[in-house]
């Protein structure tokens, strides 16, 4: 398994396709071809689900210029740890929602174009890679089952769309540098080619990185949160006639960091490349091909003797899918949606173990995954009813795993798991009612899936001093749901949302504690979560106030363990974020971000507490001269301290204050 070498034909071959029918689009005649760079408009239906939209404007005032950060406009959305993508494992980035408790694998399913963007092996988001500033909008939508490409949506979806020239102009460009010295470069072009268009970007950002550690627990091993990372894509998109556009899209990055002790160096990489076909005629269609190569290494320092403990050297993996959906004309009435999905996954962790800062042994563990999905849904308009009703029937399997085990100048231990496959069906269904006066009602019920990962399954790994074991038995996460609630649009540009759910993961993944500072992942009954999400938007003329809140009561079902009753681990209560906006012209923008985490515990059996943050983060920009303007950031105004890790008393921290100032440049 050498996915980087496997596949890296196909990235030129990607480029060979799309490249040509730009030429074709270049005779094309753009007054009778209109591409979008898109997929399929969202079937009518969409809003009887709690979708929240989070425009180009929004995405683009996120203090720290990470992803991360401009997702939480959602209240709710939540990273397994608190800290950004510049101060954290990436393997602990893991993205839910709804409070179904903290997992470094992601619950939320995360789609870029459609393209499932969790890691093969480890199941975190590669939120470096994913720079706001070449987004549309992020659709996100809470509850499960996301039908066509819904495995994996236990916790909702978020559906990310690239933007294309008309957002992003000819060439736009931003250098800026923040108060410890730390930089952030990023650049896009974007030019139109006949009816097609091309986008290429590039980011770069480095700095040596705030301390995580307190002050009165720092040694002299400790170290800032350097980091260093660099992303770049190539998207085409192209008609091929006038009812069919071809997207391609190639892309790679890399990210590099070093955490809390001197050589505990982390880094993550990738390439990516998909395929896309969308056809707007009268049977619309959507035919999507991916390949995804990914590698991870880690050094892991002791706490306790600064020595190494493990290097994680190496950690190749592979995601293939593709998914096909046909819209056939059924009526106006109906949107009927067909198709099929397929994943697969392999990967395996070449690690060498360390006793007293010497190699003692070497483990290697992995294996496959597969899901193949197949669904089918129907959106019913009667008036001011629209109906809604899918299915899928999902056909997993789980193998090859294997656990190596070589102790120094000893015999290789190998153990072998079974196989497994089976089927799970899920389904979600909905309605919405349009009363009159901008108000809507609506309602649904879903179910869905997850498999675990192949790092859940067989990958053991301890963050001094807690060993956390695998476990190859784990059963696949099955989601219950069911929610309700009202959209109000009573004027042009002022709207609110309000939504009771009731979510319930059955056989969810934790990680149990079992022993002293011992804890294995293992399938608990289930995880409850019950509450209720605001929202709210009103934009009048130049100034727009949005915010969203998000109040859950989860709970850990386990009869017989100490688990039962309690908190999922790493789940805050309230979240709630707000920001109020004035923008006077399109190249002024001030902006500040209210953003409150509420407390919540480290681990299962809520013995280390993480203390409720609020920050403040602020956005300007201003023109200066000609096609440059002038751009102010800060993050945490009032140096809030947000405790990420308590294990024990052991502590880490996230984003102290932090001002950056730059220029933006940007030609249309």
């Amino acid at each position: 398994m050498q996915p980087c070498l496997r596949h890296a034909a196909l990235f030129p071959l990607l480029a060979g396709i799309a490249l040509p029918s730009l030429a074709l689009a270049d005779e094309a005649a753009p007054d009778q071809i209109v591409v979008t760079g898109r997929g399929l408009d969202a079937a009518p239906a969409a809003v009887a689900y709690d979708v929240q939209d989070i425009d180009r404007d929004r995405l683009a005032v996120a203090a720290s210029g990470r992803l991360e950060d401009a997702l939480s406009a959602a209240a709710g959305f939540q990273q397994f740890r608190r800290s950004d993508s510049r101060a954290s494992n990436p393997s602990a980035q893991g993205i839910t929602l709804r409070a179904l408790g903290g997992n470094a694998t992601s619950r939320t399913l995360l789609l870029l174009d459609g393209v499932p963007m969790a890691d093969p092996f480890f199941g975190y988001v590669p939120l470096s890679a994913l720079a706001p500033e070449r987004l549309a909008i992020a659709r996100v939508t809470r509850g499960g089952g996301s039908g066509a490409f819904g495995a994996g949506a236990v916790a909702g979806t978020i559906d990310l769309t690239s933007a294309g020239p008309d957002q992003l102009g000819l060439f736009g460009g931003r250098a800026l540098v923040d108060d410890r010295g730390e930089t952030e470069v990023s650049a896009t072009l974007a030019p139109k080619l006949g009816a097609g268009y091309l986008v290429a970007s590039g980011r770069w950002d480095r700095g040596r990185g705030f301390w995580t550690t307190p002050v009165d627990q720092r040694v002299p091993a400790s170290v800032r949160a350097r980091y260093e990372s660099w992303s770049t894509s190539l998207r085409a998109v192209a008609p091929l006639t006038s009812t069919v556009e071809l997207q391609a899209r190639v892309a790679a990055f890399n990210d590099a960091r070093m955490l809390r002790f001197a050589g505990a160096d982390t880094a993550a990489s990738g390439q990516d490349a998909s395929l896309r076909l969308v056809g707007r005629g009268a049977w619309q269609f959507d035919a999507l091909a991916y390949v995804q190569s990914r590698d991870f290494n880690n050094v892991v320092i002791s706490a306790r003797n600064f020595l190494p403990t493990l290097n994680q050297r190496a950690t190749p993996s592979t995601g293939i899918g593709g998914k096909f959906e046909l819209r056939p004309p059924v009526g106006k009435a109906h949107v009927l949606r067909l198709g099929a999905d397929w994943r697969y996954a392999e990967g395996k962790t070449e690690e060498d173990v360390y006793t007293a800062g010497r190699i003692s042994g070497q483990r290697r563990a992995g294996g496959t995954n597969r899901d193949l999905g197949l669904f089918i849904e129907d959106d019913w308009t009667l008036g001011p009813v629209i109906l809604t009703a899918g299915a899928r029937a999902d056909r997993w399997s789980v193998r090859n795993g294997l656990f190596e085990q070589t102790p120094l100048g000893g015999n290789t231990v190998t153990t072998l798991y079974p196989d497994r496959s089976g089927w799970d069906g899920s389904f979600r269904g909905g309605a919405v009612v349009k009363l009159g006066g901008g108000l809507a009602l609506r309602g649904s019920a879903y179910t869905g899936l997850r498999q675990p990962t192949l790092n859940e399954l067989y990958r053991t790994f301890t963050v001094f001093p807690i060993v956390t074991r695998a476990n190859a038995a784990l059963q696949n996460e099955k989601l219950r749901g069911f929610e309700g609630g009202l959209d109000w649009r009573p004027a042009p540009g002022l709207s609110f949302s309000a939504t009771a759910f009731d979510n319930k993961v059955r056989h969810a993944i934790a990680n149990v504690t079992i022993a002293p500072n011992v804890r294995e992942r293992q399938n608990v009954d289930a995880v409850h979560a019950k509450g209720i999400e605001l929202g709210a938007e009103a934009k009048l003329g130049a100034f727009s106030l949005s915010g969203s809140f998000a109040y859950t009561d989860a709970k850990v079902e386990a009869p017989g363990t100490a688990l039962d009753g309690k908190r999922p681990s790493q789940t805050p209560r309230y979240a709630a974020s707000a920001t109020a906006a004035w923008r006077p012209s399109p190249r002024t923008t001030l902006s500040l971000t209210v953003r409150h985490t509420g407390a919540q515990f480290e681990d299962d059996l809520e013995t280390d507490i993480l203390p409720a943050a609020t920050t403040l983060d602020a956005y300007a920009e201003a023109p200066i001269a000609g096609p440059f303007s002038l751009v102010l950031r800060g993050e945490n105004l009032f140096d809030e301290t947000v405790v990420t890790r308590n294990s024990g008393g052991s502590i880490d921290l996230g984003t102290p204050r932090t001002l950056w100032a730059g220029v933006r440049v940007a030609f249309r």
